[in-house]
C-alpha cells in the first residue's frame, strides 16, 4: 500500500508540475558533452540509482594523451560513481539524473573559485549576490533553491566536512555550514559528478536538493600548469590571479601519487555610492538626520563613498592537494587523498561617521571583518575484490576547518565612553580600563571536525539464473564536534568593538555527537531493458535520535532511444551542531541584532524548542532521449516536501529584543542606538515548503569536417517553492515574517538558462555562453530614509519595521561570457575572455530600502552577481 501511495504520489507530481511549469519563464541550463579532456568537454548528462561507495580505482593512472583528448573528434559518455555501486555505469545510463561537469568546462567559465565555476555552467546552482558579515568570507551554493545545508558533497564518493563559519544573519542562507568548495585545489579536479536527486537513503543526512560529487585527478604522470589574471574594467577594481601546477608521479610499476597546488588572490571590488549619512539634506522624517556632513560645527569634507560595504572581499589562498594509490597484493589496493588548504580575507563592515570615535579615527573608520582559517582533511582506505565473493572498501577520513574571524581598524567605544567604569560592581565596568581601545581584536574561533569511517561490501547474483542484481551493503560511524572559542574582551565588553562583536565566554563551550549508519541497496535487472533499485538506511544520532529513510528507483528503455525513469525517496537533514549551539552578537552603526543559541534561557523566553531534524519526500520523473545520432535530450521533473525546515524565526525587535540580548549577558552600546532598529531571533523548526521543478538539458556537437566542430548545449532550470506551513512559537505567534518567508521561496530565481557553443577550429577555440537569470522577488526593509512617523498596517511605524515590508522584484536578467582561445603547439595554450560583458548588475532598490544608502542593491537575491563584467586572460602549460 505505501509503494502505491508513492507511485500515486509521482503521477500527481508529473501531473501538477509540468503543466505549470510549460507556461512558467523560459531558462537556459549547462554544457553536455560528453569526454573528458583539457579545453575540449563539458557536461555529461544521466541518470544514477545508487550509493557511491567505491573509492577511486588504483592503477598505474590515466594513460590520455592532452593534444590527442583535445582535439579528438569522437566523444564517449563517462563513467559515474555517483549514486550507483556499479562499476560500469554511464552517466546517460544511470537511473536517476546526473550530470558530469568537466574540468575544461570549470575553466572555460573564468572564474578563479570553484563555486563560482559552478555557478556559471550549471542551471541548478547559484549563490547569494553578497553575503552578510562573516558569511562574506565564505562561499556557499544552493541547488534547487534549498539551503546550502541541504545539498550534500562527496570528494571521490567519500562525505567532506563543512565549514565552521556559519552564517549568522538572517537570509536565504541563515543557520548554514555548508562545503566551501573554494577550499579545494580546482586544478585538483577531474571533472564533478552532480546528482540532482534526493539521495539520503544513500548517503545520509543533507542529500536532500542532491549531491555534488567532485572526483579528483589520478594520473600517474605529466605536469599541468596555468597562470590567469583579471579584472573589472568598468569599476577598475575587483583585481584576481591564480597560479595552477598538478603533475603525477609513478610509484612503482602499479602505483602512482598526483600533487596539486593552488595560490588565488581576489581584491576588493566595491559598488560605488553615496552613504545618506554624509550627504548634507534628507528627506522629511529621515532618521538619518542629525548625523554627520552638514550638521557638525566645524566639519571635515568626508568622501561620500566612503561606505564600502557591499563590496566582495580581499582574499588570498593556498590550496594544496595529494592524491595516491598502491597495489599492496593481488586484489587489495591501497588508496588515500589529502587536501589543505590556507585563507586570509578581510570585509569591509558600514563605515563609521567621525563622532564615533574621533580621538582614534577623526575622519571616521570602515572595520574590516578579517577571517583565517585552515581547512584539512585526509582520507586512506583499502579496497579489494574477492572477500567470499564481494568487492570491498574500508576506510577512514578526518576532515576539519579552524576558523577565526577578527575585527581590525574598528574601536570599542563602550571603553571610550564616558559611562566606562573602573568599579567591578558597574554594570559598564570595564576590566580592560577606559578611556582607550585596541583597534585590532580576535572575535571568536569556531572549530568544526568530523570523523567518518566506513565499511561497504558489494557482489553480483543472479536470481534463479535469470534475473541479475547487484547487492551493498555497509556501515558507518561518524563523530562531529563543534569548538566555539570566545573572542578577546575588548571585543564583547560593553557593546564590543565597531562593525562585529566578538563572542563572550557565555557562549563558548565544545560539543560533540556521534551518528552509526547502516544501508541495503539491491539492484536488480527483471527485464533487459529494465533497472529497478531499492535502498534503505538506518541512522542513530546520540543527540537527536533515530531516522529511517527508503529509495526506490526505476529505469526502462524503451528502445535505444528513449528511455523512461523516476525515483521516490524519502530523506532528513539532521541539526547542524553550530545550528544547536551558535549565538552571536552584530553591531552595526545605530542598531543591532542577536542571534541567540536554541537551547538558551534567553531564546526560550521568545518561545524557542529544541531543534528537530527535517524530513522529506522526493519524487521525480524524466525522459531520456537521443532522437538522431549525437542528440541527447534530458527531462525531469520533481517535487520535494520539506517539513521542519530550520530556519530563522521568532525576530522580535526593540524593548524584547534589548532585553533577551541583556539576558544573555551582552551590553549594547548606548551611542546612536535606536530601539527599532535592535532585533533578536534564533533558529528553529519552522516551516514545511514544498518545491517544485523542471530540468532540462540538450546537447548536440556538430563535425564540419575540416572546418572544425560545433558543440552546442542548452539547461533549463525551473524551481518553485512555496510555503505550506508557517510554525507558531511557544506564546502563539508565527515564526516567519512575510521578509524570512521571501528568503526561502522566492529569492532562489524562478527561472535559469544557460546556453552554450563551443567552436574549435584548427589551433582556435571559442566559447560563448548566455545565461538567463529568472524573476526573484524580495520583502525589503525600510531603512533611514523612510519617513519615521509613517504608520504601518501591522502596527508600530514604517521604519525598521518588522511587520511591514517593501516588496522588491528582481527581474530577469541576461548575461553574455565570451572567451577565444588558441593553442600554439602541443604544451602551450592561451585564452582570454570577459564574463558579463554587458556590464549587467541587479536591479536598485528604492531609497527608502536602502541602508544608509550603501546597500543600492537587493544582496539576499540569487540571482545575477554584483561585481558586473569582469575580464580576464589565461595561460595553460601542459607537458
Amino acid at each position: 500500500m505505501r509503494l502505491a501511495r508513492r507511485f500515486s504520489l509521482l503521477a500527481t507530481t508529473l501531473c501538477t508540475v509540468l503543466p505549470s511549469f510549460a507556461v512558467a519563464e523560459t531558462t537556459e541550463t549547462t554544457t553536455t558533452h560528453r569526454k573528458i579532456s583539457h579545453e575540449r568537454s563539458g557536461h555529461v548528462t544521466g541518470k544514477s540509482s545508487a550509493q557511491s561507495t567505491a573509492a577511486p580505482t588504483v592503477s598505474a593512472g590515466h594513460k590520455k594523451d592532452t593534444t590527442k583528448a583535445l582535439y579528438a573528434s569522437d566523444v564517449e559518455t563517462v563513467n559515474v560513481s555517483t549514486g550507483t555501486h556499479s562499476t560500469n555505469r554511464k552517466a546517460r545510463q544511470s537511473t536517476s539524473p546526473v550530470t558530469v561537469v568537466s574540468a575544461a568546462t570549470l575553466r572555460r567559465s573564468g572564474q578563479v573559485n570553484l563555486a563560482d565555476s559552478l555557478v556559471r555552467t550549471y542551471a541548478s546552482i547559484n549563490v547569494q549576490a553578497m553575503a552578510a558579515d562573516s558569511a562574506a568570507l565564505t562561499s556557499s551554493i544552493q541547488m534547487r533553491g534549498l539551503n546550502p545545508n541541504e545539498v550534500l558533497v562527496l570528494v571521490d564518493g567519500k562525505r567532506r566536512h563543512s565549514t565552521a563559519n556559519i552564517v549568522a544573519d538572517a537570509g536565504p542562507q541563515f543557520g548554514s555550514t555548508g562545503v566551501d568548495l573554494n577550499m579545494i585545489p580546482a586544478n585538483a579536479i577531474d571533472h564533478i559528478e552532480v546528482l540532482e536527486d534526493g539521495a539520503a537513503a544513500m548517503y545520509g543526512s543533507d542529500a536532500i536538493a542532491g549531491v555534488v560529487n567532485i572526483i579528483t585527478k589520478k594520473e600517474d604522470h605529466g605536469l599541468h600548469m596555468s597562470a590567469q589574471t583579471g579584472a573589472n574594467a568598468y569599476n577598475g577594481d575587483g583585481w584576481q590571479y591564480q597560479l595552477n601546477a598538478d603533475g603525477g608521479l609513478k610509484l612503482g610499476p602499479d602505483g602512482y601519487i598526483h600533487i596539486s597546488g593552488q595560490i588565488t588572490h581576489t581584491d576588493h571590488y566595491v559598488v560605488k555610492t553615496k552613504d545618506h549619512r554624509l550627504l548634507g539634506s534628507w528627506p522629511d522624517g529621515a532618521t538619518t538626520t542629525g548625523y554627520y556632513n552638514g550638521l557638525v560645527p566645524n566639519a571635515m569634507n568626508v568622501p561620500l563613498d566612503s561606505n564600502k560595504i557591499m563590496s566582495t572581499p580581499e582574499e588570498t589562498r593556498e590550496n594544496l592537494a595529494i592524491d595516491f594509490g598502491k597495489k599492496i597484493t593481488d586484489g587489495i589496493d591501497f588508496y588515500g587523498l589529502i587536501t589543505y588548504a590556507h585563507r586570509y580575507g578581510e570585509a569591509y563592515e558600514n563605515y563609521r561617521i567621525p563622532t564615533i570615535a574621533p580621538s582614534y579615527y577623526p575622519y571616521g573608520f570602515s572595520p574590516l571583518e578579517t577571517i583565517r582559517e585552515d581547512d584539512y582533511a585526509a582520507t586512506i582506505g583499502l579496497k579489494g575484490d574477492n572477500f567470499f565473493g564481494f568487492d570491498w572498501d574500508l576506510s577512514t577520513t578526518y576532515g576539519a576547518d579552524e576558523t577565526k574571524i577578527g575585527n581590525k581598524n574598528t574601536a570599542n567605544t563602550g571603553m571610550l565612553s564616558s559611562d566606562c567604569s573602573l568599579d567591578p560592581t558597574s554594570a559598564s565596568y570595564s576590566s580592560l580600563g577606559c578611556g582607550w581601545t585596541p583597534t585590532t581584536v580576535r572575535a571568536e574561533t569556531y572549530r568544526l571536525a568530523q570523523w567518518t569511517n566506513n565499511l561497504d561490501f558489494r557482489r553480483h547474483f543472479n536470481i534463479a539464473q535469470k534475473v541479475p542484481m547487484l547487492l551493498a551493503f555497509g556501515g558507518e560511524h561518524r563523530l562531529e564536534t563543534y569548538d566555539l572559542t570566545a573572542g578577546n574582551a575588548a571585543s564583547y565588553i560593553l557593546g564590543g568593538t565597531q562593525g562585529y562583536a566578538g563572542i563572550g565566554p557565555q557562549s563558548a563551550g565544545s560539543w560533540s555527537r556521534d551518528i552509526w549508519a547502516a544501508y541495503v541497496d539491491g539492484d536488480f535487472h527483471p527485464l533487459k531493458n529494465w533497472d529497478l533499485d531499492f535502498a534503505g538506511r538506518f541512522e542513530h544520532y546520540t543527540d537527536v535520535g533515530n531516522t529511517e529513510n527508503g529509495k526506490v528507483s526505476t529505469r526502462y528503455d524503451v528502445t535505444r532511444r528513449i528511455g523512461l525513469r523516476g525515483t521516490i525517496s524519502t530523506g532528513f537533514r539532521a541539526p547542524t551542531l553550530p545550528e544547536q549551539h551558535y549565538s552571536a552578537m552584530n553591531v552595526d552603526p545605530n542598531g543591532a541584532s542577536g542571534l541567540l543559541p536554541v537551547d538558551s534561557e534567553a531564546a526560550r523566553t521568545l518561545g524557542a524548542s529544541k531543534l528537530k531534524p527535517e524530513r522529506s519526500v522526493s519524487a521525480s520523473g524524466g525522459i531520456v532521449v537521443e532522437p538522431v545520432n549525437g542528440l541527447h535530450v534530458e527531462a525531469d521533473v520533481y517535487q520535494i516536501n520539506l517539513r521542519d525546515r530550520i530556519v530563522g524565526g521568532g525576530t522580535v525587535k526593540g524593548a524584547s529584543a534589548i532585553s533577551a540580548i541583556e539576558q544573555l549577558g551582552y551590553l549594547l552600546p548606548s551611542n546612536g542606538l535606536i530601539a527599532d532598529n535592535v532585533s533578536a531571533y534564533f533558529m528553529t523548526n519552522g516551516a514545511s515548503t514544498r518545491t517544485q521543478g523542471l530540468d532540462i538539458k540538450a546537447d548536440y556537437t556538430f563535425r564540419f569536417r575540416k572546418a572544425g566542430t560545433l558543440a552546442l548545449s542548452v539547461a533549463i532550470d525551473l524551481n518553485r517553492t512555496r510555503l505550506h506551513h508557517n510554525a507558531m512559537d511557544a506564546n502563539g505567534n508565527s515564526l516567519l515574517n512575510a521578509q524570512n518567508i521571501a528568503y526561502i521561496t522566492t529569492a532562489y530565481p524562478r527561472s535559469k538558462i544557460i546556453l552554450n557553443a563551443f567552436y574549435h577550429y584548427q589551433n582556435w577555440d571559442f566559447n560563448v555562453r548566455e545565461t538567463r537569470y529568472g524573476e526573484t522577488t524580495s520583502m525589503l526593509t525600510y531603512y533611514d530614509w523612510q519617513n519615521q512617523n509613517t504608520p504601518c498596517a501591522g502596527g508600530g511605524n514604517l521604519a525598521y519595521s518588522n511587520v511591514c515590508f517593501n516588496q522588491f522584484k528582481n527581474t530577469p536578467r541576461w548575461m553574455t561570457d565570451i572567451e577565444i582561445g588558441y593553442r600554439f603547439n602541443k604544451n602551450w595554450h592561451m585564452a582570454v575572455g570577459v564574463n558579463n560583458i554587458a556590464n549587467v548588475r541587479p536591479r536598485m532598490v528604492a531609497q527608502i530600502n536602502n541602508s544608509r544608502g550603501a546597500q543600492p542593491y537587493d544582496q539576499f537575491s540569487l540571482q545575477v552577481p554584483i561585481t558586473g563584467a569582469y575580464y580576464y586572460g589565461r595561460l595553460n602549460a601542459d607537458f
